[in-house]
């Protein structure tokens, strides 16, 4: 039992919720955590609550009855993400970072903790009631976008393979057609990823026609799995031929010039959704 005056309780309890995202904390928690009465404990969270929704921290979700409690809900408010992202489509249209094929250069990006800690609260925001119990991705450059969604979801991140591991055991594996290249690929996961029935959050980092994301689709009915969301930070616009129709992407691609090195980015349509 901690005696804390109550500015520190109420900086310990902050501090416990934005921890432990999405799990149910009962009061009698907090009540023997600092030995106070549920009436104070009730009266710190609604400043907490109060708090969090005036930063744009969040929503603090009270449970009644014996089996409840309080339950921190990250959110990303709409100023806060459409400023995010533009942001970033200011530092992406950078005509340095266009790749041949068309790609933009992104690791940097994706290396940053202060970058991916936004976008992952997006993600967040977009798929906080969507039940998802796992998020995946395949690998490599979604596994830090995953990452930062599965923190804000307070859910476990499994990782698709091109090639199987002999340290991963026993894989299941399928055989898909790249969306743009029309070639034949694999991927593999562990039969020991995810429980079967499993309701799963699909994040990817960049989707030009859908094939990576359709063959994930198709190696969770192989775990009779249930697909949750599809989560794209960056989608190519204008494709005639999609294999993905229900997804939520954070950037569009909307125009690219190879020769002059120029490229156009727009929001994506979680912003208009």
């Amino acid at each position: 039992m901690k005696k804390l005056r109550r500015s520190a309780r109420l900086v310990d309890m902050t501090q416990h919720l934005l921890a432990r995202p999405h799990k149910l904390i009962p009061l009698t928690f907090f009540a023997d955590q600092y030995g106070s009465a549920k009436s104070s404990i009730s009266e710190d969270l609604s400043i907490i609550k109060e708090l969090f929704e005036l930063e744009g921290i969040g929503l603090l979700k009270t449970v009644a009855g014996a089996a409840g409690g309080v339950k921190y809900i990250p959110k990303a408010s709409p100023e806060e993400a459409e400023r995010t992202m533009k942001d970033l489509c200011g530092m992406l249209q950078s005509p340095n970072r266009l790749l041949p094929g068309g790609y933009l250069y992104m690791a940097d990006l994706l290396g940053n903790p202060e970058a991916l800690g936004k976008i992952g609260r997006i993600f967040a925001s977009a798929f906080a009631e969507s039940g998802a119990d796992i998020v995946m991705t395949v690998e490599s450059k979604g596994i830090p976008l995953a990452y930062a969604a599965a923190q804000y979801l307070n859910i476990p991140v499994v990782i698709v393979r091109r090639y199987s591991k002999v340290t991963e055991g026993s894989v299941v594996s399928i055989n898909y057609v790249s969306g743009s290249s029309k070639r034949i690929q694999t991927m593999s996961l562990a039969r020991r990823s995810m429980p079967e029935h499993s309701k799963v959050l699909i994040i990817d980092d960049f989707m030009k026609a859908g094939g990576t994301v359709r063959g994930m689709i198709d190696l969770l009915e192989e775990f009779k799995a249930e697909v949750a969301g599809i989560g794209i930070f960056m989608e190519t616009a204008n494709v005639p031929e999609l294999l993905v129709d229900d997804y939520v992407s954070l950037l569009s691609m909307t125009e690219v010039d190879t020769r002059d090195k120029e490229v156009r980015l727009e929001l994506g349509n979680y912003f208009t959704k």
